[in-house]
């Protein structure tokens, strides 16, 4: 499943940030229970190629798995043959656009201002995100939305809460990407799935709308 199908139906990217690889497919599984069809792994967590290969083996076509703070082009060959097709970084860095094209991986690279996202949609960036998200606020988003190109959809990412997905749907947001707000290491899987079902629920709201 291409992402650039996965995300209409849903537009969330899961951040396992610090899931170990004895971990990953479980928690994984819950998410996709609740409809999440996109999910990274940091590659700052324990072992992170290990858990990617496990899940993209497990999901195949049916969930878009792949890596999040990708810093270098050699990682995202890493990824690729670790079965991953998504590549998130939290800067635009051309040769990790690139790569992650080469392979035709979905690239999702962060940026915060106009320079940085123009730089990014030059390198080949079909989607960006903006990150930190919460640094720099809806306004921010809203205004860049007028110069950016409409076909490049933005991800608010970082720090973005349930109660706050519609205030960033009308900035503009496209999606979403949650890490902590939906995963660390010591939540439970009964933890992980009711913060899932919460900000399944928002999302899916703000999209009916």
């Amino acid at each position: 499943m291409p992402l650039e199908h996965a995300l209409p139906g849903l537009p969330i990217v899961a951040i396992l940030r610090g899931v170990p690889p004895e971990k990953a497919l479980g928690v994984a599984q819950i998410l996709y229970g609740t409809g999440i069809r996109t999910i990274e792994v940091p590659l700052n967590s324990p072992r992170p190629f290990e858990s990617i290969a496990q899940l993209s083996a497990y999901f195949g076509d049916s969930c878009v798995c792949g890596a999040g703070t990708v810093l270098d082009p050699e990682d995202v060959a890493r990824v690729h043959v670790a079965g991953g097709k998504l590549i998130v970084a939290p800067n635009i860095n051309a040769a990790v656009i690139a790569q992650a094209r080469k392979f035709s991986m979905l690239v999702m690279p962060g940026f915060a201002t106009a320079t940085e996202a123009f730089a990014g949609i030059a390198a080949g960036a079909t989607h960006l995100k903006l990150f930190p998200a919460t640094t720099y606020g809806p306004g921010h988003l809203k205004a860049l939305k007028s110069v950016l190109p409409k076909s490049v959809p933005v991800f608010a990412v970082g720090g973005i809460g349930a109660d706050q997905v519609d205030v960033w749907s009308q900035s503009g947001a496209a999606g979403f990407g949650f890490g902590s707000e939906l995963y660390r290491p010591d939540y439970t899987l009964e933890d992980i799935a009711e913060r899932a079902r919460r900000l399944v629920d928002a999302v899916r709201h703000v999209a009916q709308e």
